[in-house]
This record gives structure tokens, C-alpha cells and sequence, in this order.
């Protein structure tokens, strides 16, 4: 037998077909759909000017700073906010590498952490406040490491700090900070990943005609459950109306240039029909003297009107208002 014949000797089979295989079942979230929305939004970054409110927190802890200070220091010192930035964490505390003293505050309520750094020139200028000088020595310029009495002022300050950071944050959030520790390696300042994003507000210090600059370094998944509150407007910035100006624009309004148009009736025509139009050929209309005139004005639709003829003119009477969600878009002739 040859192989051939040994191939057809073979019978085909077919496989019986076994029970359909079960698919799992459906997995159900075992998070809430906020986890995702947060999820979605700290993978987009935050947008500062969605959060108003942030400003104003820094800005009172400008204030509260300021006050602070009145009660340890002869010399007057003044806080501002320089600026506020988005970015990641590692990139905030590179610059500062070696020339900053950084406290690491935990907000119990936010079961989180911030970060706020002094620089060497602050250390230097709120020492001299400190220990009383009026300013007419020349400031340190030494890049030395901070001395024993320097890191003790810095975690007077941080005390401070964390006091006013309480009263700030009070307008979206009432929270405790508590100094956990300090750190003059930026490397060990670790309050997450350094690729994580963040927000850095940096105020300037002035006093003794010098001054320096603090830093505060809060991560985006802290601010995250923040968003509510700090997208709001305080209501005491909306002012009052003010009926003149109130009048004025009115007035200036009223003086715009509205062009009407009369539609007697609406056709609609294929494109053929609309290729095949001569010069000289009529279109009857279905309209009659009685039919009802829609007048538009901008392409939207406004007033019913009917037709008639004044001093040989041809003039509108208005009927009635047109309602769109009533009649549709453009209205309906009748």
C-alpha cells in the first residue's frame, strides 16, 4: 500500500463540540468614579488659574508671616509673593541644592505633607534682625555650611511658618502643620517621588535693606482633594452694581447697528435645480397677501409680521414673537 492510499485510509473526524467556554464574570469597581476623575486630573496637571483661592492663601501667609516676625524681631520685616509655578518636585529642590534650609511640615487633616525651604541669604538677613543689627554691616556672602545658632533661627521660623500656615489654609481647610524635621541636603528633603508634580510659591523677605527668599513646595496629590475649595471666589471681591456704568453700557448696547431681514417665503432646491436656473425664468410663490412675514435679524428668527403698503412704501406690522423652542430654529410659515 502505498502512501497514498494509506493517507485515504484515514477517516475524518470531526471534534464534538464541547460547552461553550464561561467567560468571567465582570470584575465591579471596587473604587468610587472619583478616584478616576482624580486620577485623570493629577495625570493632566494642575491649572492655577482654576484656583483662584490658592492666591489668596498665599497671600495671607504673607501677611501672617509678616505679623509673626513683629513679635520676635526689633526690626521690621515685610513678606511678599513673588511668584507661583507648576512643576515637578525634584526640579524645585535642585535649585535650592546646598544653598537652602528646608522644613517638612505634616498636615494631619491631609494625611500629607508640604515643604517649606529658607534660603541662605534669609537665614543670614533674619539672624541679623534677630540678634538686633541695623543694618550698616555689609551682608554675608560666605557659602559655609549653617552653623548651630543659624539652624536653630530657621526652626524658630519654621514654628512661625506653621503657625501662619494653619490661619492661611483656614479659608479652604482647617488643618494642623507640625514640623516633622529639617533638612539641609536636598536630597533627604523627600516628601514623595521627585518626578511627582507640585506647586511652588516663593516669597521675598525684606529687612535691614537685604532681604531673602522662602519657598513653599506643596505636592499636586495634597491639592487634589482641595479643588472644590479652591476654585471658589470669595464673595466679598464681587462689588456692588454700579447703576451709572450700568446705564452707560446699556446705552452704548442700544446704539448697535441690527440689520433686519423680511422673509416672505422659504424654497428649498437641489443643486441641479439651482445649475439649471435662466436668466429671465419665473419661480411662483405659494405665498398670498394674507401669508405671514418672519422677520430675522442676525439669522435668527424674532417676529410674525404682515405685509402691507404706506405712503407707497411696503411696510411690516409686527404680530407676535417667535419662540424657537416652540416653532423650530427658523419658524414655520403658514
Amino acid at each position: 500500500m502505498d502512501e497514498n492510499q494509506t493517507a485515504d485510509a484515514v477517516p475524518e473526524t470531526t471534534p464534538e463540540p464541547g460547552p461553550a467556554p464561561v467567560l468571567p464574570p465582570f470584575v465591579t469597581a471596587t473604587k468610587p468614579a472619583t478616584d478616576i476623575r482624580a486620577r485623570i486630573q493629577e495625570a493632566g496637571g494642575l491649572s492655577l488659574d482654576r484656583l483662584p483661592m490658592l492666591s489668596v492663601v498665599f497671600d495671607r501667609l504673607a501677611t501672617a508671616c509678616s505679623d509673626a516676625d513683629k513679635h520676635l524681631a526689633g526690626s521690621s520685616t515685610f513678606y511678599s509673593l513673588s511668584g507661583v509655578e507648576s512643576g515637578r518636585f525634584g526640579e524645585f529642590l535642585d535649585a535650592y541644592d546646598a544653598n537652602a534650609v528646608v522644613g517638612i511640615f505634616h498636615a494631619s487633616s491631609w494625611d500629607g505633607h508640604v515643604l517649606v525651604g529658607l534660603d541662605r541669604d534669609f537665614i543670614y538677613t533674619m539672624t541679623e534682625v534677630l540678634f538686633g543689627s541695623d543694618g550698616s554691616e555689609p551682608p554675608v556672602e560666605d557659602e559655609r555650611t549653617f552653623s548651630a545658632i543659624e539652624l536653630r533661627i530657621a526652626q524658630l521660623v519654621f514654628e512661625q511658618i506653621g503657625k501662619a500656615l494653619e490661619s492661611s489654609f483656614g479659608l479652604v481647610s482647617q488643618t494642623s502643620f507640625r514640623l516633622e524635621r529639617t533638612e539641609t541636603r536636598m536630597e533627604f528633603a523627600v516628601i514623595g517621588r521627585r518626578s511627582n508634580k507640585a506647586v511652588q510659591a516663593k516669597f521675598l523677605l525684606q529687612a535691614l535693606n537685604r532681604g531673602g527668599e522662602m519657598f513653599l513646595i506643596i505636592p499636586q496629590t495634597v491639592l487634589n482633594p482641595l479643588r472644590p475649595a479652591l476654585g471658589k471666589l470669595l464673595t466679598g471681591e464681587s462689588s456692588a452694581r454700579d447703576p451709572h456704568w450700568a446705564e452707560q453700557i446699556a446705552a452704548e448696547v442700544q446704539k448697535t447697528t441690527v440689520r433686519l431681514r423680511a422673509v416672505l417665503e422659504e424654497r428649498h432646491l437641489t443643486l441641479g435645480e439651482i445649475a439649471g436656473l435662466k436668466v429671465g425664468q419665473v419661480l411662483t410663490l405659494d405665498a398670498t397677501p394674507a401669508t405671514r412675514v418672519k422677520l430675522e435679524g442676525n439669522d435668527r428668527p424674532l417676529f410674525w409680521c404682515r405685509a402691507g403698503q404706506s405712503q407707497g412704501s411696503y411696510v411690516l406690522r409686527i404680530e407676535d414673537a417667535i419662540n424657537p423652542e416652540k416653532e423650530g430654529a427658523h419658524g414655520l410659515l403658514d
